[in-house]
């Protein structure tokens, strides 16, 4: 594997945390675009590795919503029923278990729990 200074991996990181594609890092590190892909993969693992030990969740788990609330009120039934709280859960079988009452069950609101607890 060909190294590269110190200063050059700095810079590949600063990129990556800015977003940028390989082939744009390339061109502002003088760097080969192999070079740069093989990084910036590593780089990932790395994330991925520490995600996954942070994380209090890893495997398979089940993810639900629920509403809780009176019994029946006029109107809407179901999901569009007015009047009652939306739980959100993500359990891990025989391990453990994350509730959130949230605003919504839209998918931006669900995935940005899910990626911050999964």
């Amino acid at each position: 594997m060909p190294r590269i200074s110190k200063k050059k991996f700095r810079q590949i990181i600063r990129y990556f945390s800015l977003d940028l594609t390989a082939s744009q890092i390339t061109s502002l590190t003088d760097l080969n675009r192999n070079t740069v892909n093989r990084y910036l993969t590593l780089i990932r693992r790395a994330i991925a590795a520490h995600c996954e030990n942070e994380s209090p969740f890893s495997g398979e788990v089940e993810l639900d919503e629920s509403y809780f609330g009176a019994k029946r009120i006029r109107g809407k039934r179901g999901r569009g029923a007015a009047g009652k709280t939306i739980v959100f859960g993500i359990y891990k079988r025989n391990g453990k278990v994350y509730t959130e009452i949230v605003p919504n069950c839209s998918r931006k609101t669900l995935y940005a729990i899910i990626k911050g607890k999964v």
